[in-house]
């Protein structure tokens, strides 16, 4: 049996776009932080950091850039998990 994966669907390209200028105008950790916490409890479609991967996928933004936000994104949630563990 073959199955295969339903592609993710991007959003509107205009929403796509405000959302990479709001990303953009942070210039630190705790800007990106901020951003992700408004975004993941406002948008009711997908968490910051599947809408970046889709931004990724299709090459509306650089790997540079995208990397840039998820380290940030990543390095937070697994220090919350080792200060949860201690």
């Amino acid at each position: 049996m073959t199955t295969t994966n339903k592609p993710l669907k991007i959003k509107n390209t205009s929403t796509n776009d405000v959302l990479i200028d709001q990303l953009r105008v942070c210039k630190n950790t705790d800007e990106i932080l901020k951003f992700e916490k408004w975004f993941n409890s406002n948008i009711e479609s997908d968490k910051l950091y599947i809408r970046i991967c889709e931004l990724l996928k299709n090459r509306s933004i650089s790997r540079a850039l995208g990397s840039k936000w998820l380290l940030t994104l990543i390095e937070d949630r697994e220090n919350t998990i080792n200060k949860l563990s201690i």
